[in-house]
């Protein structure tokens, strides 16, 4: 399965979780059998408050779910529509996040739920 998280900086498996989906500066995309990760620049990062296109800067990468540290109601709206599951990382790293997920004890991101969850990362 392929997860994509937002992340701060391309360090691999050391990546930092970025708090803001739509204007984190890389996409870290992540095959949870293989191991195998690598980092897509966020060609959408500089766009206007609701604007976020998440699928512009995937496009065409095979993504199952998304693992973030924040995400609004309309980039949910739009990965919900596209069949991606949002689950909300609460860890700091790539290698912590993908543990967790292999653990199944992210918690799935609704649009009820999208906004109010940001926490510790980049200070906020």
């Amino acid at each position: 399965m392929n997860i994509c998280i937002p992340v701060n900086e391309d360090q691999g498996f050391r990546s930092p979780v970025c708090a803001h989906f739509g204007s984190a500066p890389f996409f870290m995309i992540v095959d949870t059998e293989s191991g195998a990760c690598r980092a897509i620049p966020n060609t959408n990062q500089h766009h206007g408050h609701g604007m976020c296109t998440p699928l512009a800067a995937l496009d065409g990468e095979s993504i199952d779910g998304m693992a973030v540290g924040g995400i609004g109601m309309g980039a949910v709206n739009k990965l919900i529509a596209a069949g991606i599951q949002v689950f909300l990382s609460e860890q700091s790293t790539v290698e912590e996040t993908v543990n967790a997920y292999k653990a199944g004890t992210l918690r799935l991101v609704t649009p009820e739920t999208a906004c109010g969850q940001h926490h510790g990362h980049d200070g906020h």
